[in-house]
């Protein structure tokens, strides 16, 4: 399938361009943003595929995280999807709440009317768009994938469920545990339905508890300690005790006195890339 270019600017010697496709898999028109180093003018680099969070696009992260000087130093390409499938035909939260429909597609596939026709994001992160990417880019097969809030959560879940696919897995604030706190429960029972065993296969403590004797890539977590979802919606401590009973080895680093925002993302997005980088190689 092919892709057309909606926009293009050069940033640190390298190209951050906004692509268009028709999704199979979403049956829609996405959009996706690309950042590609210096170093693809010579031939094809690795990638870190990020995730954003609730209420994001694609151009939330190439416009405010300041990724684009270290992915350059790096030569790491940036593959940056849409929360959510978009279009006039696509189903959105009857009452326009954030935390539902159209830049809310929690990363998974929904089974439900009447999302299930569109709301199939796992799908196309995991296969859809590195397909596209990998065709039609000079980026590799090598991929990392990172994500902040709602996008930690799709981050944590599809790594940990294709450890053979990504090199590192890393998050900001992610919501860990989603079957236990309101965001997910919400999502969840409107995309999977009422039978909570269907929901297991998309929160990332269970996954980690389950994962002794298995290949988990390396993970890294910022979460900052004045965020004011972390109480309630994000839960750090679930994975970091999942992470202790199982011995996966995932760095989980509390940031005193930062909260949710790309603020906080923008302090540590250099470590996560390098994290990265070092993995990638």
């Amino acid at each position: 399938m092919s892709i057309s270019v909606k926009e293009e600017k050069k940033v640190f010697g390298g190209r951050q361009i906004r692509y268009e496709h028709a999704s199979r898999v979403l049956s829609c028109t996405m959009q996706f943003s690309v950042f590609l180093p210096p170093q693809a003018e010579q031939g094809s680099v690795p990638a870190v595929y990020w995730l954003s969070g609730l209420t994001c696009t694609d151009e939330n992260f190439s416009s405010k995280a300041g990724a684009q000087r270290v992915a350059a130093e790096l030569g790491l390409a940036l593959i940056i999807p849409d929360t959510s499938p978009r279009g006039d035909d696509v189903p959105d939260d009857a009452d326009g709440a954030y935390d539902f429909g159209k830049g809310a597609g929690f990363y998974v596939n929904a089974t439900q009317a009447p999302w299930q026709q569109h709301y199939r994001m796992y799908d196309y992160i995991v296969e859809e768009l590195p397909g596209l990417v990998e065709a039609n880019l000079p980026v590799t097969e090598e991929r990392a994938i990172s994500g902040h809030s709602m996008g930690g959560h799709g981050a944590l879940v599809i790594g940990l469920r294709n450890a053979d696919r990504y090199a590192s897995i890393s998050a900001f604030s992610p919501i860990v545990h989603p079957i236990a706190v309101p965001w997910g429960k919400k999502a969840f029972s409107g995309y999977l339905g009422s039978d909570e065993s269907t929901w297991r296969d998309y929160d990332a403590t269970l996954l980690l508890a389950a994962s002794e004797g298995k290949n988990v890539p390396p993970i890294l977590i910022d979460q900052g300690d004045a965020d004011n979802f972390l109480a309630e919606q994000l839960r750090t401590e679930f994975f970091v005790e999942a992470n202790e009973s199982v011995g996966a080895g995932a760095k989980v680093r509390m940031q005193p006195g930062y909260d949710h925002s790309y603020y906080f993302i923008a302090t540590f997005i250099e470590d996560h890339l390098r994290f990265h980088a070092s993995n990638l190689r």
